[in-house]
């Protein structure tokens, strides 16, 4: 598990196109103090697994379904990319619980400077996704935990802080790019208990407000 709190930014080496998928190789020096064959590091909010560790830098195979369903695929040589470990059981829980599976990629829409150093982004988001999208409620953005500020048909807004802005590769985005988007799991529990609930005996609506939600 995750929570959406960037550690680095990494630097792209290679992407190596293979028929099964890709072998991705990331330039990086934090996520590497405590890992070892095999470990979990998200890339842009994916999880990944490091098959190949060196000084500076960790190589990790990518599926041809997460290539499909994510924003790795375009990623070049130089590219900036979002990392972080998986949360330690001794971890404090800054963000929100993400998963590291991406459920579709966004259209990065804008991103404007605000005074002090602060930004609004906003993002086109596919319809499968509206029903997850709620204001005040959490995203993951290339892995980054980001409070949904606004709602505007399908695009949503966040606004993003200076040390968000200057930790992550959001520096280095522009508007068209294809950005990964991974739904608050909460949203999608809760979803799936109300639709029991429609069938039978389980949470519903009716419950939901009696509980004062």
């Amino acid at each position: 598990m995750f929570t959406g709190i960037v550690e680095e930014t990494g630097q792209v080496e290679s992407l190596e196109l293979r028929s099964s998928g890709a072998r991705l190789r990331v330039r990086c020096s934090r996520v590497l103090e405590d890992a070892r064959e095999g470990s979990s590091i998200a890339v842009n909010g994916v999880c990944l697994t490091a098959v190949e560790l060196g000084a500076n830098g960790f190589a990790a195979d990518v599926s041809a379904e997460t290539l499909r369903r994510s924003n790795l695929g375009e990623l070049r040589p130089g590219a900036l990319v979002n990392l972080e470990r998986p949360l330690a059981a001794s971890g404090r829980f800054g963000g929100h619980i993400v998963q590291g599976h991406v459920d579709a990629t966004g259209e990065l829409v804008s991103l404007e400077p605000h005074p002090a150093g602060h930004w609004w982004l906003r993002v086109r988001f596919p319809p499968g996704l509206a029903r997850y999208i709620a204001e005040k409620g959490s995203i993951a953005v290339d892995g980054i935990s980001l409070t949904i500020a606004a709602v505007e048909g399908s695009i949503f807004a966040a606004a993003i802080v200076p040390h968000t802005w200057r930790s992550t590769n959001l520096r280095a985005r522009r508007p068209g790019e294809r950005v990964n988007l991974e739904a608050d799991i909460l949203a999608k529990y809760l979803e799936s208990l109300l639709r029991q609930g429609r069938g039978g005996a389980g949470l519903t609506e009716d419950k939901l407000r009696q509980l004062g939600y």
